[in-house]
């Protein structure tokens, strides 16, 4: 028989505990003197058997759907993740998890539909993954979505105008919806690609200025994104550690 690990030994005499309970058991034990809630987010599994998910306190019972749209009504941040899928690279789905972790608008699967999830720890379930069978189809689809955000805050700029001028509108309210609508054409209008690459001519990530609403492009770990990348106008950045960050045209509106 072994001898114990020493490390072992002091941890036990520690005082802390050997094990920490993750989640909540099932609602009958856990809330004794309270009846068996019927909102509509709860999931009924998760009431009988407990919640022992890695998920915030407030979500606790909540359905996997129901999580992810007060996500979503929360307010996710505008940027999004594209990771190439060519090898089938391990570091794809702690790429996910990352980008769940700031709650990332989407992430993109560029390739294959089947991915190396282990990594991610569940946590795709939270997020929007959108899949692309190439580069292009991946970078044209994001055009289409931000030539679709210029026009509609276009249309909102004129309706608030018009509304305005008719009297349907207050000064004040006018005045307040043409910050948020020109706002938000000013971020759709500077949209870039960026390419996360090892390249010369590339300015450090560290000290490069990110656009609010932005489509960061990782390529694969063996050849990274740069055969692809002068087709469109990009941006290229990295860290300090290995590359760097080239500026480039914003990205243009299709005809």
């Amino acid at each position: 028989m072994h001898e114990p690990n020493p490390i072992d030994v002091l941890a036990k005499a520690s005082g802390e505990p050997e094990f920490r309970e993750v989640g909540v058991g099932p609602w009958a034990e856990m809330h004794l003197q309270e009846p068996r809630p019927d909102d509509p987010r709860f999931d009924a599994a998760l009431l009988d058997e407990g919640d022992r998910r890695n998920v915030l306190d407030r979500y606790r019972y909540w359905s996997v759907e129901a999580i992810k749209a007060d996500l979503d009504a929360r307010g996710r941040h505008m940027f999004e993740v594209a990771v190439e899928n060519w090898t089938h690279d391990f570091n794809i789905g702690s790429m996910v998890r990352t980008a769940n972790a700031f709650t990332a608008n989407r992430v993109h699967i560029v390739g294959p539909h089947k991915w190396n999830r282990k990594g991610a720890l569940m946590t795709e379930l939270y997020q929007h993954v959108v899949h692309h069978p190439s580069i292009r189809a991946c970078v044209d689809d994001w055009h289409a979505r931000i030539a679709q955000e210029r026009t509609e805050a276009r249309q909102r700029i004129e309706t608030a105008q018009t509304a305005a001028q008719a009297g349907v509108l207050s000064p004040a309210d006018a005045a307040r919806e043409l910050v948020y609508a020109r706002h938000d054409l000013n971020i759709a209008q500077n949209a870039k690609v960026i390419a996360m690459d090892i390249i010369d001519g590339a300015v450090p990530m560290e000290t490069y200025r990110f656009p609010e609403r932005c489509l960061l492009l990782f390529g694969a770990e063996d050849r990274a994104c740069r055969r692809r990348r002068s087709s469109w106008p990009t941006t290229s950045c990295t860290s300090a550690n290995s590359a760097r960050c080239a500026p480039s045209t914003p990205v243009r509106r299709p005809p």
